[in-house]
């Protein structure tokens, strides 16, 4: 009996010790000069990855490199669009759960710099606003419009109930939140700002809060009281100045966000940065005090139909790579550059006395290229219609409750026609067909909504496939952001009427039906080719899209992304844990080329290969 006394003693004491353990807070406040953790000073060596564009798997591995390279601190935003798609419907599962993924961070003793905003910008469709915002075509976004407020309110609340007991005072690691971002490019409305703290508030954030600005933009964004973190200034002194000019005269100094690298936009060479340049820079900045949030240290890459666009008045439509690579010190794949490495030996530099950096992971799985993959069925989209939504007038992505994908618009010529084709308002491309033959494309990108038809004989059928090839995220086209044939279609002037809207969101691939595919297949028109592959083991591999025109492709039911022939990427990367050993499917959609019965494999990514449109 005293035996199993003693055992419930201990187990009891055990639990208790557990539970202690997990309720240990610490205290974190603005010091004049530091950050300030139970009191004494803290550097923040921090670097953004997001969770969405890395696979749950691979969390813990991925942080466990930021550690090795000297970081303290992870940084990331909350993509309202992933956790909010259908109004009212919340998932913050799988790759939607940020609450593991902070708990991960905390246990591989990294902090938190949490950045729900709910706007992100980041190359992010729409800047993380959900879609379904746009179906409200008098909702203006980011304003104290009262639709707008009432549903980032509800999403906050949600937010607030998974992350705020996460906060460092409540017993988690969770440092300080960041309320709106870069709100100085868009507007001046402190108004509009305070409404934030108070939805931030009420959803439990009792924290600290901070807000972050571009130097050029901080006159506009700065919420009087909060700390104003600075983006994209890291000249040391400056920093001090900026900060210290809108904060009573005193820090701490935060870098929101530095970049050791650079987004890619289709049709554009790729970007990057000076490997010798950063590193130099970050050991002005670390000897300075200077706490840093380097953007990006690990990008990933932006799946689904996710990849935003930059847009302004000087600056054309300008679509987002699916490849957010961003020539970071850890790649897409999560290997270490020689950029990592060099950072890695400042970091060290400034370690305290007696403490040393983890030894980098060893690599775990291999890369490797597969054996050619035979694509054998082919559904073409024109026999995969469904039913359709009739109107008179053309109706955009929203009006059709549908945020993403493709969408065919269907009318017929009553008369021979030979005259001007104009998609007034189009948003974003377009490929034409009569009578199920292509003419042309038309691309937002470059201005093109227009095209010379020629129609001989009566009654010809006249297809307009459109892409939403990414919501603006950044600037003052926010709020003029629907998709689809957003105005009307015209010939000649006239105005055309009657249509069929057919629609494809490609949520998933489920119910095409497939007949065999052949070689020298001359119609060219929009298809997917699907085909299947075994595997022995299992490791990551790229895709080579060289020789196929436009599209997104799946594997196992994961949507990679999207590619596009004008590069300057020319792969998409599979990551091993999206692959099974023994029979995987891949399926690929192109709306451009035609007749593909193979898919070839790279053990390396091709992301600087600009090709003519």
């Amino acid at each position: 009996m005293l035996k199993k006394i003693l055992i419930y003693c201990a187990l009891f004491l055990s639990v208790i010790t557990l539970s202690n353990a997990q309720t240990v807070t610490h205290t974190f406040a603005f010091g004049d000069n530091d950050f300030l953790l139970d009191g004494k000073p803290l550097q923040m060596i921090s670097g953004e990855m997001h969770y969405t564009r890395i696979p749950r798997e691979y969390w813990r591995e991925r942080m466990k490199m930021a550690k090795a390279m000297g970081l303290n601190t992870i940084g990331t935003y909350v993509f309202w669009n992933a956790h909010e798609m259908v109004q009212g419907k919340y998932d913050f599962t799988g790759n939607n759960d940020i609450a593991e993924f902070v708990r991960i961070a905390k246990e591989e003793g990294l902090w938190v710099v949490l950045r729900p905003s709910p706007y992100v910008c980041a190359e992010w469709e729409f800047g993380g606003y959900p879609w379904w915002l746009l179906k409200d075509k008098d909702m203006k976004v980011r304003s104290k419009d009262g639709p707008f407020i009432n549903a980032y309110r509800s999403y906050m609340l949600e937010v607030g109930k998974l992350l705020a007991p996460l906060q460092i005072s409540h017993g988690g690691n969770i440092l300080m939140v960041q309320i709106e971002n870069e709100y100085g490019s868009y507007s001046n409305d402190k108004e509009y700002l305070a409404q934030n703290e108070k939805i931030f508030r009420e959803a439990g954030f009792d924290g600290l809060l901070f807000t972050c600005d571009g130097p050029s933009q901080m006159p506009a964004g700065y919420l009087p009281g909060f700390l104003p973190a600075v983006n994209g200034e890291d000249d040391p002194k400056k920093v001090k100045d900026l900060i210290n000019k809108y904060h009573n005269g005193k820090g701490p100094y935060y870098i929101a966000e530095w970049y050791p690298g650079w987004f890619d936009s289709w049709g554009k060479p790729h970007s990057g940065s000076n490997a010798e340049a950063d590193a130099k820079k970050l050991d002005e900045v670390l000897s300075a005090g200077i706490s840093i949030n380097m953007y990006m240290f690990h990008g990933g890459s932006t799946r689904d139909f996710m990849n935003g666009a930059n847009m302004s008045k000087s600056e054309p439509y300008s679509p987002q790579t699916s490849s957010y690579d961003y020539d970071a010190p850890l790649d897409e794949a999560g290997n270490p550059t020689a950029k990592y490495n060099m950072l890695r030996a400042v970091i060290a530099k400034h370690l305290p006395q007696g403490q040393t950096l983890p030894d980098v992971p060893g690599k775990k799985r291999m890369t490797f290229a597969l054996e050619v993959i035979k694509l054998t069925g082919k559904a073409n989209l024109f026999s995969n219609l469904g039913l359709p939504v009739e109107a008179e007038k053309p109706m955009n992505f929203e009006d059709l409750d549908q945020g993403y994908g493709f969408v065919l618009y269907r009318t017929t010529l009553k008369d021979a026609v030979n005259g001007l084709l104009k998609v007034k308002e189009l948003r974003d491309y377009a490929t034409v067909y009569l009578n199920g033959k292509r003419i042309n494309v038309l691309d937002r990108r470059l201005k093109l909504d227009s095209l010379q038809l020629s129609s001989p004989t009566a009654n010809s059928v006249l297809d307009i496939l459109v892409e939403n090839n990414g919501r603006i995220n950044y600037g003052p086209y926010l709020t003029d952001n629907r998709q689809g044939i957003t105005d009307k279609v015209t010939l000649n002037g006239q105005e055309l009427l009657g249509w069929k809207m057919y629609k494809f969101p490609f949520t998933s691939l489920a119910g095409m039906k497939y007949l065999p595919a052949q070689a020298g297949d001359e119609i060219t028109q929009p298809a997917l080719y699907r085909g299947t592959f075994s595997l022995r083991g299992l490791g990551d591999t790229y895709l080579d899209m060289h020789g196929f025109g436009k599209g997104f492709v799946f594997i196992n039911g994961h949507n990679l992304g999207k590619y596009w022939q004008i590069g300057p990427q020319q792969t998409l990367y599979v990551p091993a844990v999206w692959l099974k050993k023994g029979t995987n499917e891949v399926v690929v959609f192109d709306q451009l080329k035609s007749g593909h019965t193979e898919l070839s494999t790279f053990d390396h990514p091709v992301l600087n290969e600009v090709q003519k449109d």
